[in-house]
């Protein structure tokens, strides 16, 4: 054989060993490490990016991302120290640290997330245990992830991760429980508008109370007023009559009398009777 034909023989077997898959290079990304592996155990720890080498069919490698990555669970069952359920649906920010670790306890990096799935929600459910649910909608919630997030990277930490924050997206009650809280809140804010017309309906009565009081006080004050006026009109008359009368007794007399005939002999049918010799009569007896 000559040494062409051994040349193209080898190109032949290279080219078959990458059709095959089993090809020498790999490369690692800039944003990846790799993790070789020789019949399953590690023998490198590839950090830096560019091409590199391995044994074919004898060694294989594994990668992981070692950038800031995203973790967002699916949302579970948590229960409070008041004992009220709560559905927390939380996401959290994570890095690989030690890829070496990760790969010994977990093979992959799918397997590393399971593993973290599991503290942060472990972790979530004794630190909001210990508190009310209304610390964890409003007050402490910052302070419970914090904890959280403190505890959760300490024991992430043995597996070559590092937790950097966890952070409830969102908390709902149980489909199960919605009703009975609405229930309640409507109750309660029934009783509300039931205290709250009561007081308008006691207001309203004082006040109703306060303008017929006023309205007693005027009208009093209005017929004082009319009789004082009335009384002083009284005395004015009587003094203009007794004034009149002292000037011209005998003629006073007389228009009074003629007063006193109109009135009687208006013109109605009624019947009056008196003695002949009545004072009523002096001026219509004939001389």
């Amino acid at each position: 054989m000559t040494h062409q034909n051994i040349a193209i023989a080898l190109v032949a077997v290279v080219v078959l060993l990458f059709v095959l898959g089993a090809s020498p290079f790999f490369v690692v990304d800039i944003t990846q490490t790799a993790i070789v592996v020789q019949l399953g155990k590690p023998v490198r720890n590839i950090t830096e990016p560019g091409l590199k080498f391995k044994v074919p069919f004898i060694q294989e490698v594994t990668y992981f991302d070692k950038r800031l990555l995203d973790y967002d669970s699916s949302a579970q069952d948590v229960i409070t120290q008041d004992k009220k359920t709560i559905l927390i649906d939380n996401f959290a920010k994570w890095r690989i640290t030690d890829p070496l670790k990760v790969y010994q306890a977990f093979q992959t990096q799918r397997g590393a997330l399971r593993r973290l799935d599991d503290i942060i929600y472990s972790e979530l459910r004794v630190e909001l245990g210990r508190h009310d649910l209304s610390e964890i909608v409003s007050k402490t919630r910052s302070e419970i992830m914090a904890i959280v997030t403190q505890r959760a990277n300490e024991k992430a930490r043995a597996y070559g991760i590092e937790v950097q924050d966890v952070r409830i997206k969102r908390a709902d009650l149980p489909e199960q429980n919605e009703k009975a809280v609405f229930a309640r809140m409507q109750a309660e804010r029934e009783r509300q508008a039931k205290q709250y017309r009561a007081e308008g309906a006691e207001e309203a009565q004082k006040i109703r109370s306060e303008a017929e009081k006023d309205r007693e006080i005027i009208l009093a004050e209005a017929y004082k007023t009319s009789e004082e006026l009335r009384g002083e009109g009284d005395a004015k008359a009587f003094k203009i009559y007794a004034a009149a009368y002292r000037q011209d007794p005998k003629f006073f007399e007389f228009t009074r009398s003629m007063e006193a005939y109109k009135k009687t002999f208006s013109g109605n049918n009624s019947t009056v009777v008196m003695s002949p010799d009545s004072e009523f009569f002096k001026y219509l007896k004939q001389r």
